[in-house]
């Protein structure tokens, strides 16, 4: 079984998987299936002090209704997984479909310039909580961090929703990943 990172399968594997090849090919099958799990596609904010951060995002779920909670997952070696630990906040705002190519821009680190009130070029605001909200996000969710949960090389945020609202036509259609041709997971 191949470390979190590594190169090769990782398992465990189902009975009768034994070889090195067969264990290849049933990863291969299980990433495949595990791509096939519809799934938005979000720029999620952080903040931390003065240091903010948005980042592309797929692994987001509401998990309660009272109170309302919702989850996002973060890998743990992205700067925004260390400015939701220590902010203790995020946003996670929705991507209309017409702009799928701003998610792209959203994969690094993103350059700040607190006098535009620009993210990478884009304009935002601080919500309620401090994080960044998109100016042009249809919607977004403000949150507060309620609890962590390790979940391998991610961690599992879970965030009461502190500010909600829609920023455009309450209408406007999201991104979905199968809208691109990215993916991630599995």
């Amino acid at each position: 079984m191949a470390a979190p990172g590594g190169t090769g399968p990782i398992g465990p594997f189902p009975p009768g998987v034994d070889t090195e090849a067969e264990r290849d090919e049933y990863d291969k099958r299980r990433r495949r299936v595990l791509w096939t799990l519809p799934s938005g596609l979000y720029l999620v904010g952080s903040r931390a002090g003065d240091e903010r951060n948005a980042m592309t995002l797929n692994w987001a779920t509401q998990l309660a209704f009272d109170p309302k909670l919702v989850g996002v997952g973060v890998e743990k070696a992205a700067l925004t997984h260390r400015l939701v630990s220590e902010g203790r906040v995020f946003s996670l705002c929705t991507v209309a479909r017409d702009d799928r190519a701003i998610v792209r821009r959203f994969t690094k680190p993103v350059e700040v310039d607190l006098v535009a009130m620009t993210l990478n070029g884009f304009g935002f605001h601080d919500g309620i909580s401090g994080a960044p909200i998109l100016d042009q996000a249809p919607a977004f969710l403000d949150c507060a961090v309620r609890q962590e949960v390790d979940a391998g090389d991610h961690t599992f945020f879970v965030g009461e929703v502190i500010d909600a609202g829609f920023q455009v036509d309450e209408s406007t259609p999201v991104l979905r990943m199968e809208d691109t041709r990215m993916n991630y997971g599995g």
